[in-house]
């Protein structure tokens, strides 16, 4: 899940000067989301008659700048489903951008392969560090053995899970009701928590506060990926999310690493 340490060891590697550092959310929101977050990004600004008339003329360029360490404009993009009049969409709108996130993560992820080439084609750089977001565990099957994502994730690269304890769960609840930020669902707990949610407060859709259903089902989605991502780790191996706040530097990370594999099952 985010907040357990995925960037911080990738951005760590990486400063080494000896890992290149793959992001897969930066892939979403470049490569195969750019467009969707840029037309938002303009669509807005047609509602203000003073940025319309310099789009229409092209008197003004607006992008997105996103980059490794702030990824808003693709959360920004994805969203909250709920009142517009509190800054939510329609949940069918909601559901078509979920749907672009799942098929933008999933080829991002395939992408993989394609960046550790360039690694070392370009780069020259030995290592590789594959960032993935945390809804890894919902664009695939963890149970089945030919899911084509993992296969082909599996076959390429050696599948870290970091494990939460309670105490990471409760912390990492507690900051999101903090600061509540759009995040993907798979599509079938997506459709019920929508339900199961208005059924519970006696709302309509148009009535529903997004920031209160995304902290309401914040904890859900968080029991909802545990077993799936148990599941995928038995591809691979699991570190805990104590021994990830020991790393330090590259040196740390291989200890780490070596450690896991040493005590994994055969």
């Amino acid at each position: 899940m985010s907040g357990l340490g995925k960037t911080h060891l990738s951005n760590m590697l990486r400063a080494s000067g000896e890992w290149f550092h793959y992001s897969v959310d930066y892939r979403i929101g470049t490569r195969y989301m750019g467009e969707y977050i840029a037309d938002n990004f303009k669509h807005e600004a047609m509602k203000v008659p003073f940025l319309r008339d310099l789009l229409l003329s092209d008197s003004v360029y607006i992008a997105s700048n996103i980059t490794f360490d702030n990824l808003a404009p693709l959360s920004t993009y994805l969203g909250k489903p709920g009142s517009p009049s509190r800054g939510g969409l329609p949940f069918d709108e909601y559901h078509q951008r979920q749907d672009q996130h799942r098929r933008a993560e999933i080829a991002a992820l395939l992408d993989t392969h394609h960046f550790m080439s360039r690694a070392i084609r370009i780069y020259g750089i030995p290592h590789f560090v594959c960032d993935s977001g945390g809804s890894i565990c919902e664009v695939v099957d963890p149970d089945d053995p030919d899911d084509p994502v993992l296969s082909a994730l599996a076959r390429d690269l050696l599948m870290v899970w970091i494990k939460g304890s309670d105490a990471h769960t409760a912390e990492l609840v507690r900051r999101f009701d903090r600061a509540p930020k759009p995040m993907y669902y798979q599509p079938e707990f997506l459709e019920n928590a929508w339900v199961a949610y208005r059924v519970e407060k006696g709302l309509t859709g148009d009535e529903v506060n997004p920031d209160d259903f995304i902290r309401w089902t914040y904890a859900r989605a968080l029991a909802h990926r545990q077993p799936r991502y148990q599941a995928m780790a038995r591809r691979g191996i699991t570190v805990l999310a104590e021994e990830v706040a020991e790393v330090k530097d590259p040196a740390d990370f291989n200890a780490l690493i070596a450690r896991a594999i040493d005590r994994r099952p055969d």
